[in-house]
């Protein structure tokens, strides 16, 4: 089954477009996908005459993953790997690329803003977010861009209350948050998306040094401020506001354009409450935007699904095929909004794990059904239409959905 909206197949890639699948949206991935799934567990790539080890088997993902004494997430791997720094290579910061003790400083600073207790308290918050989005919808109508009234806005808005930024700072960020993802921004360029989103920040950070507000950020100021710098803090929370923004954008607009193809679990959603939470789950297991992890890099030699690595080599692990792997289970490729809830990597694995995900799940949760009600008639602008997908991305999202109702 192909993925929702792609035009075309990974089949109609020129032979030599090996890393295409990956990072063009243009593209369904999913037939390039299973033929390195059945050629074996690790599979090569080249980039630029190197290797890259591309690992797309549930149970294989999930342990490397998970095994930090044999990979590292270091960017510093990948600063090396760009010799003279053609690529314009800059550091994102954030938890992603960073290994313990680094990364688990960082994490536990954050932890405590993603406990049950934290994500609960946000909830009358996200639902006045997503009332107040619905309402810019309707008021759009009766056909609108459900992309830029809703799925982009929700998410934004939702991380910008929990870091206690104002609205138009939250804007400005949501704008550069959608570029990180591109390859061409946020690797090649050198003045990338990535430096403008690190240089505003580095602004709120020196304001909130002087007079802490009262979200997250503020928060970090006052309680770890003798511990973390600037660079540090600004790194952390831009990690936040791309993790949080993008992929749960994207999550919404893909979950439904799905939906509105699927009139019976969309009134599913609708009308039964109990539903809403396992249904969430196969939609991010079925779609698993963010098509593969973090790079990981091999500490030392080390032999990998048949493959030898060599110390220093990058390790790409395709969350998507993990999740379609017909060997972790069957009918992988259809969506069931029904399937008993399992174990996906949608939201990584190990210690990497996505620590916003109990709120990017919330807030999908109450933004799916809240939606459908309002407009329980919603439909695509023009039947049959192939919306564009954002073309060179780590992370499905599209340029635009109009729909009407």
């Amino acid at each position: 089954m192909t993925l929702p909206g792609c035009p075309v197949t990974s089949t109609d890639l020129a032979p030599d477009d090996v890393f295409g699948p990956l990072i063009r949206l243009d593209v369904d991935p999913l037939p390039w996908l299973a033929r390195h799934q059945e050629a074996g567990p690790v599979t090569r790539l080249d980039l630029f005459g190197n290797p890259v080890w591309l690992v797309t088997r549930y149970a294989d993902v999930r342990a490397v993953l998970s095994d930090t004494a044999a990979f590292s997430n270091d960017f510093a791997h990948l600063a090396a790997a760009d010799g003279d720094g053609d690529l314009g290579l800059s550091d994102p910061g954030g938890l992603g690329f960073r290994d313990a003790p680094d990364h688990t400083r960082l994490r536990r600073m954050l932890a405590p803003a993603f406990t049950a207790r934290a994500i609960a308290a946000l909830e009358p918050k996200i639902q006045r977010v997503v009332e107040e989005r619905l309402d810019a919808l309707a008021t759009a109508g009766p056909g609108a861009d459900l992309v830029t009234e809703f799925a982009d806005q929700v998410p934004a808005l939702v991380i910008g209350e929990l870091l206690g930024v104002s609205r138009d700072e939250q804007i400005d960020f949501a704008e550069l948050a959608t570029g990180r993802f591109d390859v061409l921004q946020s690797i090649v360029a050198p003045l990338d998306s990535a430096a403008q989103s690190l240089a505003l920040l580095r602004d709120l950070v020196a304001r909130e040094r002087t007079n802490p507000g009262s979200g997250l950020l503020g928060h970090l100021v006052r309680t770890h401020g003798d511990t973390v710098d600037d660079e540090e803090l600004a790194g952390l929370v831009d990690g936040l506001l791309v993790g949080g923004h993008e992929t749960t954008a994207s999550m919404l607009a893909l979950s439904v354009l799905l939906l509105m193809r699927d009139p019976i679990a969309a009134g599913r959603l609708r009308q039964d409450p109990t539903a809403v939470p396992g249904a969430v789950e196969e939609l991010l297991r079925h779609l698993t935007v963010v098509q593969v992890a973090f790079p990981r890099f091999a500490r030392n030699d080390l032999d990998l699904g048949g493959q030898r690595i060599s110390a220093g080599e990058l390790v790409l692990c395709s969350l998507m095929a993990a999740d379609r792997d017909p060997r972790w289970a069957d009918d992988l490729d259809n969506l069931d909004l029904g399937r008993p809830v399992r174990q996906h990597l949608a939201f990584g694995h190990g210690v990497h794990h996505c620590l916003g995900a109990p709120l990017a799940r919330l807030e999908l949760q109450i933004a799916l059904p809240a939606l459908l009600r309002r407009f329980p008639d919603l439909q695509l602008a023009e039947p049959g239409w192939q919306p564009p997908f954002r073309q060179r991305s780590i992370v499905f999202g599209l340029e635009s959905l109009p729909v009407r109702w």
